[in-house]
């Protein structure tokens, strides 16, 4: 499945005139009869050393863009389209069910596993019902219920992330947001089973960190994970929004630069130009990489994986002098 040719984002307007440029020239030679062969590929040529001149070296900020794309694929594109028998499960036992947070027992090439991930929509009525992607206090009670369970059976986690940030309003306060995301950097950092976590979007904050605490961190090639948003800390550090693309080279939040500070494990590649470009391929590049770390945790015991997960975050943000 190839999609998100409709929207485009201001750096990518270059490409959005040459494209048009080369549709112009094709119904001028329908129209007319002309031979305008050379002419299309003299800018096609352009168009693709274009193409390959902006995505090669885009900057922190315009990665943050991509991930938030609105045709990006999202935690249940990427569950349809690599695993098998998914079934999802609801609500928390405690509160209700948040529709921000998607989990439930499925199949990856015939193993059984448990997913969890965080769920956005596209139309304006599906993004109120998931609450844009952040979880309120009962979705990360959700995913603990089910890394429970995950625990209990012995089977390995699979958590996709992507939110920009918990819920901040009053009534998830009231309900324990702090407390429940605490609960699960503890009990995602003992739990005896294979966990892999996958930034796929955004990652923000602990409400990303919430489902986060994993054995291996895979990140997609133009996702963020970052303590803050860009724009959020400009305004705290320079009192204005308008210096969000300094912050984010600053925040240092791409997966370039958490993979070498040890934040992340692997980079996952994405289709040229971002991967709401073409589905299948983002899905394939992702569960490739899925395949090969559970292959290296599987051998594991409960005790080395937890042993291990603990010391890796443990190692984090230390430093001598």
């Amino acid at each position: 499945m190839t999609t998100g040719r409709g929207f485009y984002l201001d750096f990518e307007q270059p490409i959005v005139e040459l494209e048009k440029r080369i549709a112009e020239l094709r119904n001028q030679a329908a129209d007319s009869g002309l031979d305008l062969t050379q002419e299309l590929r003299g800018l096609e040529s352009k168009l693709d050393k274009l193409s390959q001149e902006i995505y090669r070296d885009l900057t922190p900020w315009q990665k943050v863009q991509l991930s938030r794309h609105p045709q990006r694929p999202y935690a249940l594109d990427y569950i349809g389209r690599m695993l098998s028998d998914f079934t999802e499960l609801h609500g928390d036992r405690l509160f209700g069910d948040d529709q921000a947070v998607v989990g439930g027992p499925a199949r990856l090439d015939g193993e059984a596993l448990m997913v969890v991930g965080m769920q956005s929509g596209r139309k304006v009525e599906e993004r109120q019902v998931r609450n844009f992607g952040m979880p309120h206090p009962e979705g990360y009670r959700k995913i603990l219920r089910l890394l429970k369970l995950a625990g209990k059976f012995g089977l390995p986690v699979l958590s996709l992330v992507d939110t920009s940030g918990a819920y901040p309003g009053i009534e998830a306060e009231e309900r324990g947001q702090a407390e429940a995301i605490a609960r699960n950097l503890f009990e995602m950092s003992h739990l005896p089973v294979p966990i892999v976590v996958a930034i796929i979007g955004q990652g923000a904050s602990g409400g990303a960190l919430g489902a986060a605490v994993g054995d291996r961190i895979l990140m997609l090639e133009n996702a963020w994970y970052s303590v803050i948003a860009p724009e959020s800390c400009s305004t705290i550090l320079f009192k204005t929004r308008d210096r969000k693309e300094e912050a984010a080279e600053a925040l240092k939040l791409t997966a370039a630069d958490l993979q070498p500070a040890g934040i992340i494990d692997r980079i996952v590649p994405e289709p040229f130009g971002g991967a709401h470009r073409n589905y299948d391929e983002a899905a394939a590049n992702l569960k490739r990489q899925v395949q090969e770390t559970l292959a290296e945790l599987r051998p594991l015991s409960p005790e080395e994986l937890v042993r291990r997960r603990v010391a890796k975050f443990s190692s984090m943000g230390v430093w001598t002098e």
